[in-house]
């Protein structure tokens, strides 16, 4: 495949027995095509629109709440628990019940089923049953005519709960040791000897926050009800195939009797990934008592209240190191706020250990993990799935050895910077075999003027009493795949028609990050046809079963591939027939342009799919992708998780207001390593996205729960996303030159979850302006950089 010129040839030569004994006398020379007019250029690296994009702007792309709904459809609400923790001693339901529209109400004994979620811990009912573990855990479900009668009735059901102690602080369930798993230490070397000896040493403490998903589509599901026992579960899921397995599982049945569905979802962001399971099993349930359709669909507060969020967590370490700041050793204690049960905590904390290092090597090293359990909703992925909380932890304590030794942050960072012959081995025992950290963090320390700006705003500060400026640049190695291995497989099916139109239909999700669009340009250039050719459906079960999540960034690897497979076995088959034709081998065969070229032809695609159907030639197939090279000891935590890395650095230039705490993104220049772009418009979008949210995560984006255990922070009007005012007027991005030096589709590199620790530029930054605002130098902030936080790090001790 040569992608640059467009031009596909196979590599197989011959084809099946009798392939053109009918087709020769029916295949003209090519002849204009009734279709979009061929591009000159291939599909893949174009900056196309995403495929939904007109229609979402014109309101015409459906979510599962524009669906038209089946007559007799219900809907459903959920009722709530007001305790943190108690005993649930009985539900009144009576008053409900009375209400206009309501027909019915569900709890814990209407499941037929296993009244618990089948999550691989196997620790979080469907309902709440004998005791309440959070507030917001949901005890059953109201279900009536309209939504807004079903959210009514809910609230009217009396709750019977007696009041437990309840653990709301994760360093009070480490002090009681609450866990929802078992502790994970990963150890390399002899930390303890290194830190004794080190020239210099430092330790600290630190927290950071957690934060809300806050997807523009809330949690949807509808439930169907079908013939002889089967079900259609339209779902906004990032996981399709573990809703299907779920519902299944509460409902009783064999997985081949739900089929799930998924379109688009309006966002996900991780949220979505287990938690769109709870709402497809709660609406099934229903509608199996009911037997009739149900639709539940969360409002906002709701949601906030009963989904889990970012895990919060909390740090102690201990560093030892040398004048030039490398470290020679370091102790880390980390405490994840996992909630009341495991959900997705135990990978989301091994992957906080793996990317502790960032782009640093960690020789003499101790990391101990401990997933603590509070009575607090379940905690689940988000964006960069526990990378975040371990990134920011080593950040923190470079930028802290910096301040120490009064030198440049960068400075201190690129002195520990993974090499590339020697110190280039993780602590989990992986090889970084595609460094290039150095030359890219060279080129945005060019690019973006950092040398002088950092002169620049010395000297701003000196005379400036009141606004304090801060400068700092922070990079991010982040590994892609899957840690559980066995998720790292996907499957698609390409459908030939025969006009010569193309379909095709894959396992991942499309949740607005342009999934479907980079598939759709993958198969467009394996077949040599235009892009507006292909059409992509919606996910679901009953097509690529045992799909995996479209999460951990891989969604384009997997699934382009196995796409990418898929339309070479037609492709092949298509060669075999002409080469049949023509007397050539079939390597000798090309496709582009909407054109397939012989020795001796030129022809259009779409008669030579005529001609082959004519001849009874397979025009569909199915692809199927297995991530290789990776394994992985979910034990010790060692071995090759990763396929490889990609790599970024961001460069930001912050302001704060010393009286108010208030303070500001001035400037971006970021510079990520997306291998060879497969739509350098969508990923730019990607990377703008990930790194404004991970700046919300890290400035204003604060939950806070009180001492009885609820969500105050639960709408718009109390927790803050960022706004477009938020964007700073110089915010550049440049993408590196270099593709992907492992074999991936289309030479690609994954886009999705590194530019969100790009944004840990920015809250170094505002360390870097605390600092220059205090006498001694140092940055005691904690996250999110609120303006009250800032004032507390102001003054604080």
């Amino acid at each position: 495949m040569n992608a640059r010129e467009g031009e596909f040839t196979s590599a197989t030569g011959g084809g099946p027995a009798g392939a053109a004994d009918a087709g020769e006398r029916n295949l003209a020379p090519a002849t204009r095509s009734p279709h979009a007019p061929a591009s000159p250029a291939p599909a893949m690296g174009q900056a196309r629109p995403h495929e939904s994009a007109r229609a979402q702007v014109a309101g015409t792309a459906t979510y599962i709440d524009d669906m038209p709904e089946l007559r007799g459809t219900l809907h459903a609400a959920p009722i709530l628990s007001t305790v943190a923790h108690g005993t649930l001693r009985g539900v009144d339901t009576r008053a409900a019940l009375a209400m206009p529209g309501v027909r019915g109400v569900l709890l814990a004994a209407d499941i037929p089923g296993d009244p618990v979620l089948a999550t691989f811990v196997h620790d979080e009912p469907i309902f709440a049953r004998d005791t309440v573990a959070h507030v917001g855990q949901v005890i059953g479900l109201v279900v009536a005519d309209t939504v807004m009668q079903a959210r009514r009735a809910a609230r009217q059901v009396q709750c019977d709960i007696a009041p437990l102690p309840a653990v709301l602080d994760v360093r009070q369930a480490h002090a009681q040791q609450s866990y929802v798993l078992p502790p994970v230490v990963v150890r390399r070397g002899e930390p303890e000897a290194a830190l004794a000896r080190a020239p210099r040493r430092l330790s600290g403490q630190f927290e950071v926050g957690g934060q809300e998903h806050f997807y523009l589509e809330g949690q949807v599901a509808y439930a169907i009800p079908l013939e002889q026992g089967q079900w259609h579960i339209h779902s906004s899921t990032q996981h399709p195939g573990e809703v299907q397995h779920w519902v299944a599982h509460a409902l009783g049945l064999e997985n081949n009797a739900v089929t799930v569905e998924c379109r688009r979802m309006g966002g996900g962001f991780g949220g979505k990934e287990t938690q769109a399971g709870h709402m497809a099993v709660w609406a099934a349930l229903a509608a199996r008592k009911l037997q009739c359709p149900v639709k539940l669909r969360l409002d906002r507060d709701d949601d906030f209240m009963v989904t889990g969020k970012r895990h919060p967590f909390a740090y102690d370490w201990d560093a030892g190191f040398d004048d030039d700041g490398r470290l020679c050793g370091l102790k880390v204690t980390m405490l994840a706020n996992c909630g009341f049960s495991a959900d997705l905590s135990g990978p989301v904390a091994d992957r906080a250990i793996f990317h502790t290092d960032n782009a640093y090597f960690l020789g003499d090293v101790e990391i101990a993990s401990y997933r603590c359990k509070s009575n607090t909703q379940s905690h689940t992925a988000f964006r960069g799935f526990g990378g975040p909380q371990g990134v920011i932890l080593i950040e923190a304590i470079l930028g802290d050895i910096a301040r120490h030794l009064n030198v440049d942050p960068l400075q201190v960072r690129k002195a520990n910077l993974y090499g590339v012959d020697d110190r280039n081995v993780t602590h989990y025992q992986m090889k970084v075999e595609d460094n290039i950290l150095h030359p890219l963090i060279a080129q945005l320390e060019q690019s973006s003027r950092y040398r002088e700006r950092r002169e620049e705003i010395a000297a701003w500060n000196a005379n400036s009493p009141v606004i304090k400026r801060g400068l700092a640049i922070t990079p991010i190695k982040f590994g892609i795949s899957f840690t559980a291995t066995f998720f790292n497989q996907a499957g698609a099916l390409v459908h030939v028609f025969t006009d010569g139109s193309v379909q095709v239909n894959h396992g991942g999700t499309e949740m607005g990050q342009g999934l479907h669009t980079k598939i759709m340009q993958v198969v467009a250039d394996e077949l040599g046809v235009p892009f507006e050719r292909v059409r992509c459906t919606a996910t679901e079960t009953g097509k690529v079963p045992n799909a995996s999540a479209t999460a951990a960034s891989s969604g384009t690897d997997l699934n382009g591939r196995a796409a990418q497979f898929a339309a070479r076995n037609v492709r092949d088959n298509l060669s075999a027939f002409v080469a049949g034709l023509d007397g050539c081998g079939a390597g000798a065969v090309s496709f582009r342009c909407g054109q397939v070229i012989s020795p001796k032809q030129t022809r259009s695609f779409d008669e030579v799919v005529k001609a082959a159907y004519a001849n009874r030639i397979q025009l569909w197939s199915d692809g199927f992708y297995r991530t290789p090279k990776i394994h992985y000891d979910k034990v010790t935590l060692t071995g090759r998780p990763f396929f490889y890395f990609s790599y970024g650095a961001a460069c930001s230039e912050v302001a704060i207001d010393t009286l108010t705490g208030e303070n500001r993104l001035l400037k971006v220049d970021i510079l990520h390593d997306v291998g060879t772009s497969l739509n350098p418009a969508i990923d730019i979008g990607q990377i703008e996205g990930g790194f404004i949210q991970g700046v919300g995560w890290l400035t204003t984006e604060q939950l806070v729960w009180t001492d009885r255990g609820v969500l105050a922070t639960h709408a718009p009007s109390t927790y803050k996303i960022p706004a477009t005012g938020d964007v700073p007027d110089h915010f550049r991005i440049q993408l590196w030159h270099e593709g992907n030096r492992e074999d991936n589709v289309g030479g690609s590199k994954a886009v999705g979850e590194p530019p969100f620790m790009l944004a840990i530029s920015a809250w170094e930054a505002l360390r870097d302006a605390i600092a220059a605002s205090r006498c001694d130098g140092r940055a005691p902030l904690i996250a999110p950089a609120t303006a009250e936080n800032v004032l507390r790090a102001l003054v604080a001790d």
